[in-house]
C-alpha cells in the first residue's frame, strides 16, 4: 500500500480545491497517482452534484464586470442555496469568472435552450445548403446538420463552452466543480452583455 503524506495531501488540495479528507480519500483510493486521484474528485464532484439538483435556489449574487476601459459590460445572476455560501470567496470567484467568460466569449443563452428558435433554424437551413451545396446525399444531411450544431451550440451557450481560463474544461464542468466544493446546488440564472455601439 503507497504511504499517503501529508505533502501529497496538500498538493492535491491547491490544484482540486476539495477538502483535506477527501483529498486524502480520494489518493487512497487512487494508490496515490495524483492524475487518477484530481478525476476521483471530479467525478465525486458531479455525484454531488447530481445529488443537488432537486434543491431551490434562492440566494446569490448579481456579479458585474467591466471590461477594454468600459467597452464591454457584463451582468450575470449566479445563485445558491444558502446566503453563506453566497458570501464565500469561492462562490464570489466563480460567479466573477463567469462574468469575464461572458465578456470574452459573448454567448446568446446559459444553455441551448435558451437560444432563440429562430437562430437555430437559420443556422440549420444554412448548414442544409451547405451540405447541399457540397453535393452530399441527401440521407447524411440531418446528421451532418446534428453535428455542425453540436459545434455551434459549444460556442454560443455558456454552458457548452469551453472555460477560457482552462481549455481542458467546460463551463459546465468548471459548475460542477463549485457546487462539489460549496456541497450546494449552484444555478446560473442568466445574464447580460453589454458592448458599445452594438445593440
Amino acid at each position: 500500500m503507497v504511504d499517503i503524506t501529508a505533502q501529497m495531501v496538500k498538493q492535491l488540495r491547491e490544484r482540486s480545491g476539495a477538502g483535506i479528507m477527501d483529498c486524502k480519500e480520494a489518493l487512497i483510493e487512487c494508490e496515490g497517482d495524483m492524475e487518477k486521484a484530481a478525476d476521483f474528485l471530479r467525478k465525486k464532484g458531479l455525484a454531488t452534484a447530481r445529488k443537488r439538483a432537486g434543491r431551490a435556489t434562492s440566494e446569490g449574487v448579481v456579479q458585474s464586470y467591466i471590461h477594454m476601459g468600459g467597452k464591454i459590460g457584463v451582468l450575470v445572476e449566479v445563485d445558491c442555496e444558502t446566503d453563506f455560501v453566497a458570501k464565500t470567496d469561492e462562490f464570489a470567484g466563480f460567479a466573477k469568472n463567469l462574468a469575464m467568460q461572458i465578456a470574452a466569449t459573448s454567448p446568446m443563452g446559459v444553455m441551448p435552450e435558451d437560444v432563440p428558435a429562430e437562430v437555430v433554424d437559420r443556422e440549420k437551413e444554412i448548414y442544409r445548403q451547405q451540405a447541399l451545396e457540397m453535393g452530399k446525399p441527401e440521407k447524411m444531411i440531418d446528421k451532418i446538420i446534428d453535428g455542425k450544431m453540436s459545434k455551434f451550440y459549444k460556442e454560443s451557450c455558456l454552458m457548452n463552452q469551453q472555460y477560457v481560463k482552462d481549455a481542458s474544461m467546460t463551463i459546465a464542468d468548471l459548475l460542477n466543480d463549485t457546487i462539489a466544493k460549496t456541497g450546494e446546488k449552484i444555478t446560473i440564472r442568466r445574464f447580460s452583455r453589454f458592448q458599445v455601439g452594438q445593440d
